[in-house]
């Protein structure tokens, strides 16, 4: 077998998407393969790197054992209900297991148009596939949960956007690709029987520890909650913004999803944004953890019929539940920043410790990578020129040096700077560097994407070879607006 599908969200009824095949392209040329992925899903490498397997992954040909389907969600846009959305452009392939039993969906983006494209041409321009393989498995080396990249394929057909441009098909890989949306197209139609069905699925699939609880769909969405949590205060402290943060675009598995205008931070600022469309700020960098309980809340919403038949009851009991995601998500930030700074356990004023140094930041217009990583080496080193340069305000950081040298006083030198280590990266997917990337693409050289993927695999390893790598952009290359893909 080509792939070992076992395809469990095709066997769900008729009501959870529309069966669909993708629709074959001119020339498909293979960019890139991701064996080691393949290898954990128990796909062969040698047929994958064959013409039956480039034929599979850009939409010509259907392995063995695939249900193509498009599945069906509604979602929350920019706060706007739309009751109909679905996969317009995406079409799940089917299901495998890794070696552990864990089940992984295979989806290919760009493959042609769905019963949900909503008059669109369901086909990917080449720079949102390459942007979405940097930087999904860029966050995976970064040791985030996210979806991840297994291939990367031109279809030899252009797609016109704002103005034509080369088509790609990009190779989608995750625990599960149920969104809140998928939640909210039953309660949408007041389908609560499916939508029992789902919330079962979900539980037995990705939160199993739910099935023994007093109550299953509370635990479902205090589980979801718990990962949401944690996964928005890594988001943060690497400094990402994930740009369109809709319930469609918010996975229940805890994986990040969907890379559309998300950007990594250069110059730290707590209300940037990038998405060329969040003309309000929704979705910018501070307000992620806001976002994250709003979208939560729509969640907790489609669950009360399951709750309890009481609707006033079910609304408290769900109440009671998300009134915990502040407390997590604070508590994560608090950890997972305080690390950055060298500081394993946060004590009481740690935490406005690191925010004095991020207002310090902001207002200095400091590059938000290159401030943690070169903190460590303070460290280390006792020299702290390279670090000051980056502040436009030397004064101030230097009090707040001073402090931070004398709260790391009682701390094991050697530890605080392993651990700054391993939480501050020296390479990202720069902005900028993805524009390059893409930039090349678009005229067939495909050698600064796979240096730039090389380089984002080892995040946290200094390499002399990639140094240009680890710098902030020129003033000319900063980019100030990201795009969907559509």
């Amino acid at each position: 077998m080509q792939i070992p599908f076992d395809n469990s969200y095709a066997r769900l009824p008729d009501a959870f998407f529309a069966s669909v095949e993708p629709t074959p392209v001119a020339t498909p040329s293979m960019i890139r393969l991701n064996f080691q992925l393949a290898e954990t899903l128990g796909i062969d490498r040698d047929w994958l790197e064959s013409p039956d397997g480039l034929a599979v992954l850009s939409g010509n040909q259907l392995a063995e054992g695939s249900q193509p389907l498009a599945m069906a969600y509604s979602g929350h846009q920019f706060g706007g209900f739309s009751p109909k959305l679905g996969d317009g452009r995406a079409i799940l392939l089917g299901e495998v297991r890794s070696e552990d039993g864990t089940r992984f969906d295979i989806q290919l983006k760009g493959s042609g148009p769905t019963p949900f494209s909503r008059r669109g041409d369901g086909r990917s321009a080449l720079g949102p596939v390459l942007r979405e393989y940097i930087v999904s498995e860029a966050m995976a080396a970064l040791g985030v949960p996210t979806t991840r990249a297994l291939a990367a394929v031109t279809s030899g057909e252009d797609v016109f956007r704002d103005g034509r441009v080369p088509g790609g098909v990009f190779t989608r890989v995750a625990r599960s690709h149920i969104r809140i949306g998928t939640f909210q197209w039953f309660l949408a139609r007041q389908d609560h029987e499916n939508l029992k069905v789902l919330a079962d699925y979900v539980i037995a699939r990705l939160h199993p520890e739910a099935r023994h609880s007093e109550n299953p769909y509370v635990a479902l969405l205090q589980a979801v909650i718990e990962r949401q949590a944690e996964l928005i205060a890594h988001w943060m402290q690497l400094g990402f913004i994930h740009g369109v943060m809709n319930t469609d675009n918010m996975n229940v598995s805890g994986e990040t999803i969907d890379y559309g205008p998300c950007a990594f931070l250069d110059v730290y600022d707590p209300e940037k944004k990038f998405s060329s469309i969040d003309h309000q700020g929704r979705y910018s960098f501070s307000n992620q953890g806001s976002i994250g309980l709003w979208n939560l809340t729509r969640f907790a919403e489609t669950l009360l019929p399951l709750i309890h038949d009481d609707q006033e009851r079910a609304v408290a009991m769900a109440e009671d539940v998300l009134g915990s995601f502040f407390d997590l998500h604070q508590a994560a930030i608090e950890r997972r920043f305080t690390a950055k700074v060298g500081l394993g356990k946060c004590e009481q004023g740690d935490w406005n410790f690191v925010k004095d140094l991020l207002a310090v930041m902001a207002e200095s217009n400091a590059d938000f990578t290159l401030v943690f990583r070169h903190l460590a080496d303070t460290l280390e080193t006792g020299k702290s020129q390279a670090f000051i340069r980056l502040f436009k305000s030397p004064d101030a950081v230097g009090e707040w040096l001073k402090n931070w040298r004398n709260r790391l006083k009682d701390v094991d030198q050697d530890e605080a700077v392993a651990l700054m280590r391993r939480s501050n990266p020296v390479y990202i997917p720069r902005n900028h560097r993805i524009e390059e990337a893409i930039e090349a693409g678009n005229g067939a050289d495909f050698g600064p994407f796979h240096r730039l993927n090389d380089v984002l695999q080892h995040p946290f390893e200094p390499r002399p070879e990639f140094v240009e790598f680890e710098s902030a952009p020129e003033p000319a290359e900063v980019v100030q607006a990201t795009f969907c893909g559509t």
